[in-house]
C-alpha cells in the first residue's frame, strides 16, 4: 500500500513470472536433453577404446567419440549457465525493498506494462529511521568544529523552519574533506534516530551543531543586540530611566538568546524593542506581562538567525 512502512525483502510488486518460467523450464530440458546424449557419448567412448585395444573399431571411431563427449559436455555446461540465468530473470519478476522504509505514491497500477528502460520506476522507498541531514556552515567555523570532534561525537539538534519547535536530535557524522569555494561553507551530515518521523525527506529545517557548553553564560534576549559602525551594541537602562549604547561582545547568538562575552554585567537591564527610535539619554517605559511578551516575540521573528 501506499505510505506503508516496509522492510528490507518485502515485497512491492509482481511481474508477471509466466514468460520466465517456461524460459527456465525450456532450459532445464535442454540440458537433460544434453545430459543424455553426453552420457550415450561417454558409454561409447568407452566400449569402443576397448573395441580398439582388440582391433575391432578404428582409431578414427575413438577420435569421434572424444569429440561427441567434450562436444555434449560443453553443451551441459552451456544448458547450466542458461538455467542460471533464466533463474536469475525469475527472481527479477518480484521486486523487493531494498532497505527498511516507507513506500511513496506508487508510479504504476496494476495491468500496466513495464520496461527495464523506463525512467521512473514503480513506487520510490524512503528510509526514516535513521535519517540523515546535510548541512553546511562556514569554513570559519572549521577550526573550531574539528577541536571539538577531537573530544568525541557532536551533538546535533534539527529545528522545524520556523526554529520554534525541536524536531530531533542527533549526532554529526561526517565533516566533509573539501571547502565548497564558490561559497565559502563546508558540508557536514547529522544522523538523527527520527523515533517519531517528524524530520521528513525533502524537508526544510535548521540545523545546529553544539561544540560547546557555556556554564553560567551571560544572556540577554537576541533581539536586544543591534549592529553598528563599531559592531554589536545593546541600550542599557540606567536607574534614571534613559538609555545608555553598550557596545558588547556577542560569542553567539540564538533564536531566543545572544551570549554575551563582555559589555554587560548581570541583572543589567537591556532595550529589546523599538530600538531605531532610540539614542543615548532617552526615556524608555518598561513593559511587564503580556505586553512584554508580545513585544519579544514579535522582536524575535525579526532578528535574523545566523
Amino acid at each position: 500500500k501506499e505510505g506503508q512502512t516496509v522492510h528490507a525483502g518485502d515485497l512491492l510488486a509482481q511481474i508477471d513470472p509466466r514468460p520466465f518460467q517456461a524460459q527456465l523450464d525450456q532450459a532445464i530440458a535442454n540440458r537433460e536433453r544434453d545430459q543424455a546424449q553426453l552420457v550415450n557419448a561417454q558409454a561409447n567412448l568407452q566400449r569402443d577404446s576397448q573395441l580398439l585395444a582388440h582391433g575391432y573399431a578404428t582409431p578414427q571411431t575413438v577420435d569421434l567419440d572424444k569429440a561427441n563427449t567434450g562436444q555434449f559436455g560443453a553443451a551441459v555446461k552451456a544448458d547450466e549457465a542458461a538455467i542460471e540465468y533464466a533463474q536469475t530473470q525469475l527472481a527479477y519478476t518480484r521486486i523487493t525493498s531494498p532497505i527498511d522504509g516507507v513506500t511513496g505514491i506508487r508510479l504504476i497500477d496494476v495491468g500496466n506494462i513495464v520496461h527495464p528502460t523506463d525512467p521512473n520506476g514503480l513506487v520510490v522507498v524512503t528510509q526514516l529511521q535513521p535519517i540523515s541531514v546535510i548541512f553546511t556552515l562556514p569554513e570559519t567555523n572549521l577550526p573550531q568544529i574539528q577541536q571539538a570532534m577531537a573530544k568525541g561525537p557532536l551533538t546535533v539538534l534539527a529545528y522545524s523552519e520556523d526554529n520554534k519547535v525541536q524536531l530531533d536530535q542527533g549526532t554529526l557524522a561526517v565533516l566533509d574533506n573539501q571547502i565548497i569555494q564558490t561559497s565559502g561553507s563546508v558540508r557536514l551530515k547529522g544522523d538523527f534516530p527520527n523515533p517519531q518521523h517528524r524530520l521528513w525527506p525533502g524537508e526544510l529545517t535548521n540545523i545546529r551543531l553544539l561544540i560547546d557548553t557555556r556554564q553560567n553564560a551571560l544572556t540577554v534576549a537576541a533581539p536586544a543586540v543591534q549592529q553598528g559602525p563599531q559592531g554589536s551594541y545593546v541600550y542599557v537602562i540606567k536607574p534614571d530611566g534613559t538609555v545608555e549604547n553598550r557596545t558588547v561582545q556577542v560569542a553567539q547568538v540564538g533564536a531566543r538568546n545572544a551570549v554575551i562575552d563582555s559589555g554587560l554585567q548581570a541583572n543589567e537591564e537591556v532595550v529589546i524593542g523599538g530600538q531605531s527610535r532610540l539614542q543615548p539619554g532617552s526615556p524608555v517605559t518598561m513593559l511587564h506581562g503580556k505586553a512584554a511578551q508580545a513585544l519579544l516575540a514579535q522582536s524575535a521573528q525579526q532578528t535574523v538567525i545566523p
